[in-house]
């Protein structure tokens, strides 16, 4: 018998055959499925939309005078201003390609998670992304939080996570399609 801990590692019944695995052997139920997969497209829209803002400077988080394409640095913007205990840890990301890691990043992460690809590689790193963005806000008690351990970040990792874990890719996305075409393995 097959886990759902056995899926995200890749492993099927049989560990000699390299059928891929599907969400509906995960998952069981479709009303189930469909609701992660709306969760799923809503955090990578949530990507998506951080890099789009942070590209034109939409006047969201950014306004437009800070915008990448009008010579603003979105990842240096923030790492220049943070002051925690964590503060030193980031200072190496603080150049031009410190702002092209970041904005790749969210660009890649929330691709991956709205056609439902490359949900295991978007998991671990925007669990990644958003464990460091964690610590540069840490203590969250400094900062607008009304919980002085767990803040958005974990949920937002944890939506990541248990869209990789479920193979939720496969409802209203290509992940069947990529399942097909790279396996069980980590790019699936």
């Amino acid at each position: 018998m097959t886990t759902p801990t056995d899926a995200v590692l890749g492993k099927t019944a049989n560990s000699t055959s390299s059928k891929p695995m599907y969400q509906e052997e995960i998952v069981t139920r479709p009303g189930v499925r469909k609701i992660l997969a709306f969760a799923r497209i809503t955090i990578g829209f949530t990507f998506v939309w951080a890099f789009v803002d942070k590209l034109f400077g939409l006047g969201f988080a950014t306004p437009s005078e800070r915008a990448w394409i009008n010579g603003g640095t979105p990842a240096q913007g923030f790492i220049g201003g943070i002051e925690g205990p964590f503060s030193g840890l980031f200072q190496m990301f603080l150049n031009p390609f410190g702002d092209v890691l970041f904005m790749v990043g969210l660009l890649g992460i929330g691709l991956a998670m709205m056609l439902g690809a490359g949900l295991k590689v978007a998991a671990v790193t925007g669990t990644l992304l958003l464990f460091f963005m964690y610590l540069a806000q840490f203590p969250p008690a400094t900062v607008d939080s009304n919980n002085p351990i767990v803040d958005s970040h974990w949920h937002e990792a944890l939506l990541l996570i248990i869209s990789a874990a479920t193979l939720s890719g496969d409802t209203w996305g290509v992940g069947k399609m990529w399942g097909r075409i790279v396996g069980n393995g980590w790019l699936r």
